[in-house]
């Protein structure tokens, strides 16, 4: 089946068209500075020479527009005829409570979208632009959402209530929610087709660990915690964001230093992390690039970044009822960055996790990284969050036909 994936951004859009019978994705590209002077538009069919345009593209339904252009075009096409594209796979980052699967894009779905917008405020309203744009353009055939949040709706309540008056979840919804779903959702998939195991008794953490980071406990193909929560700052500290932060220091921040709600929102998200303890980036490799010319503070944005990380998977480690079979490591960092897989390892010995220190030396492509002797398996995998939409979108298309 031939699938375009979608993943629209407020003033950018990724796409792919992926063939689900062989998994390979046939054509890609990406645009970027919509609405802005000096539009970027990067195409690569399968095989072929990348390309890279400025052009001026006004609005998503003119980027979508010139996609698919690219995808039929005679000498750099990869098909031949619209006709050929059999649905559509949108990523939407937020779906609610009522949204717990990939689902397809009716009406009443699109309504849910609009109503989580105050959870997400900055990805929902972009990501129904580019679903917008796209029906606009291919009306006639299925459009899938596939959410960020919905891999984690099989979190039991013990997990997802926070421990505030239960009226505050019962009115507004104030509950852990969890994100990067897509990414944990294909990386255990694929740990457990690498182990030669079935999915359904396969116990894992996966740790997506990019710009933003999540770690989840998956029991049997299924999330049952993460540390992700309402928002998207909890946790690990990220590349921005502080990750856990004990709420009286908001308070002190509003009451004691003048700060605004969003000052404090800014601070907490934009200027903190990696970037707000080291005082130089938010890029990882950047900041290794300066420890390791001495410099005090980013090699102490990196000890807190493998500090929390490290704990977190020994807290997930618990919710696994005794039996913990691999610990997977994705997203930019997680996939590429061996030094801090390394660093986050030191100490995982207590729960059988040994790390081979050569076998890790890998970045960017699928390795078993643990000893030969080790109980529990670590892995690197790069994540393919496209080809999960696709196949999720495939699925649900089976099912409604």
């Amino acid at each position: 089946m031939k699938i375009l994936v979608i993943n629209s951004g407020s003033s950018s859009i990724k796409f792919q068209l992926i063939d689900t019978n062989d998994r390979k994705v046939l054509g890609k590209g990406l645009i970027e500075r919509i609405g802005i002077a000096d539009s970027v538009f990067t195409y690569e069919p399968a095989g072929r020479q990348k390309t890279k345009e400025i052009l001026d593209i006004h609005d998503h339904r003119q980027g979508i527009g010139l996609a698919l252009e690219r995808l039929t075009d005679p000498e750099k096409g990869v098909i031949s005829k619209l006709n050929e594209i059999e649905a559509v796979g949108h990523r939407i980052v937020h779906g609610g409570e009522k949204i717990t699967k990939s689902e397809a894009l009716t009406p009443e779905v699109i309504t849910f979208i609009e109503q989580a917008t105050k959870q997400a405020p900055l990805h929902n309203p972009a990501n129904l632009m580019g679903l917008e744009a796209v029906r606009a353009l291919l009306p006639d055939i299925p459009h899938v959402g596939v959410f960020d949040t919905a891999f984690h709706a099989s979190m039991p309540e013990k997990a997802f209530i926070y421990a505030l008056p239960y009226r505050f979840y019962e009115e507004h919804s104030i509950r852990r929610f969890g994100f990067h779903g897509t990414s944990h959702q294909y990386v255990s998939m694929r740990a457990a087709q690498i182990m030669e195991r079935d999915l359904e008794n396969f116990n894992c953490i996966t740790c997506h660990l990019g710009n933003g980071v999540s770690l989840t406990a998956i029991k049997g193909g299924r999330s049952v915690d993460t540390t992700l929560g309402f928002g998207t700052m909890c946790g690990v500290p990220m590349g921005t964001r502080a990750g856990d932060l004990d709420s009286d220091i908001i308070i002190y921040l509003q009451e004691e230093l003048g700060m605004s709600a969003r000052e404090v929102h800014n601070l907490i998200y934009k200027e903190s992390g990696l970037k707000g303890v080291s005082g130089l980036t938010n890029d990882m490799r950047d900041v290794e690039q300066a420890a390791e010319k001495g410099h005090k503070r980013a090699q102490l944005a990196l000890d807190i970044f493998a500090h929390h990380a490290r704990k977190y998977i020994g807290a997930l480690a618990t919710q696994m009822e005794g039996r913990l079979d691999a610990i997977v490591f994705t997203a930019g960092v997680g996939e590429n960055g061996w030094e801090m897989r390394s660093l986050i390892c030191r100490g995982l010995e207590i729960i059988g996790a040994e790390l081979d220190e050569e076998l890790n030396k890998v970045r960017g492509k699928e390795a078993v990284i643990s000893k030969p002797g080790s109980k529990v398996t670590i892995l690197a995998i790069p994540t393919n969050e496209e080809l999960m939409i696709a196949l999720d979108t495939e699925a649900v298309v089976g099912e409604t036909n």
